[in-house]
């Protein structure tokens, strides 16, 4: 089935850095339709049966065997060995330089066109049965924007979601259940200079993307939770999406007290297929950052972290001793 062009809202960037909340407050807007990890939906959703965000196993979910229909006839249609073993091929970190290029091997590009229709399709369908005009994606991983990047028939628009590395390195060491595995299991640690290393090697991969026609916008974590209507205005300008000041309603806050901020935002359920366990959080959420590194982080992994990560980080405006200046 042919969807035409579809809008996408492709969240990027290293884990643990916001998208999440980001892609939460984006399914808020009109005509704009949240996801999840799709880079995951494979997976975790067809082959796993994981729970969607709306608390249904993902093959008793009645969106996603709608938009399983209507993409593929079926999600017993699919070749998932097909799309694993592309994905192998073409969709990995080692392979941006490849796909940063203007021309790529006819072989790679036969594998590229083969391996984004199945993301085509499956945004189109997404769309279809939402209703939706727009489709936030957010897998994060720089390789997928690249390679969704190279397809005319998607019209993607990139936002790089930007944390300070040492708060990103604190949360990959803590362990984070995921209620949507059955008999339970938790989210993938790594230790501080894994993390650095993976936070320098996704975020510069963006930057390296932002250069290309492919339009990026860089959000930082930080500005996001401290001033969400304005962001969230940035993104919407950026995106293409119409949005009003009544539209934004869902956000609110004020003054509490000692020039503190209190902002809180009502959330609904969401198809999401994959991603943070926050994407099951439903009704009225406090928005805040969370800097609990600054103090629980040991001195040691924050001095490395930072001298790791800090071109990066004097690039993004981040403090040395912490936080966001």
């Amino acid at each position: 089935m042919s969807f035409g062009s579809c809008r996408v809202i492709y969240l990027g960037g290293m884990g643990r850095s916001g998208s999440t909340l980001a892609e939460r407050l984006l399914g808020e807007l009109p005509k704009v339709c949240v996801a999840g990890e799709i880079v995951h939906l494979w997976q975790r959703g067809v082959t796993d049966n994981e729970r969607c965000g709306c608390g249904e196993a993902f093959t008793e979910c009645e969106f996603w065997s709608a938009v399983g229909a209507a993409a593929f006839g079926g999600w017993s249609q699919l070749d998932l060995g097909r799309i694993a073993e592309l994905r192998a091929s073409v969709d990995r970190t080692r392979f941006i330089p490849q796909l940063a290029r203007r021309s790529v091997p006819d072989r790679v590009a036969a594998e590229l066109a083969e391996y984004t229709s199945y993301y085509q399709r499956l945004y189109g369908a997404i769309a279809q049965v939402s209703g939706c005009q727009t489709v936030v994606d957010s897998s994060k991983h720089a390789s997928l924007a690249f390679c969704l990047s190279r397809s005319s028939d998607l019209d993607l628009r990139v936002i790089h979601i930007v944390r300070d590395s040492r708060a990103v390195a604190y949360s990959w060491t803590t362990r984070v259940e995921r209620p949507e595995a059955p008999g339970g299991s938790y989210m993938t640690r790594y230790p501080p200079l894994r993390a650095a290393r993976e936070w320098n090697l996704q975020n510069a991969s963006l930057g390296l993307l932002a250069r290309s026609q492919t339009p990026v916008l860089r959000v930082r974590y930080e500005d996001l939770v401290s001033d969400v209507k304005p962001t969230l205005r940035r993104i919407s300008d950026f995106a293409g999406l119409a949005v009003t000041e009544d539209q934004l309603g869902f956000v609110g806050g004020g003054e509490v007290g000692g020039g503190e901020r209190e902002q809180w935002a009502e959330l609904r359920r969401a198809h999401t297929a994959a991603g943070n366990p926050m994407r099951f959080t439903t009704g009225k959420i406090t928005i805040s950052k969370d800097d609990r590194w600054q103090t629980a982080m040991p001195g040691g992994q924050r001095r490395a972290v930072t001298a790791l990560t800090l071109p990066l980080l004097s690039r993004y405006g981040y403090a040395l001793a912490g936080g966001a200046s």
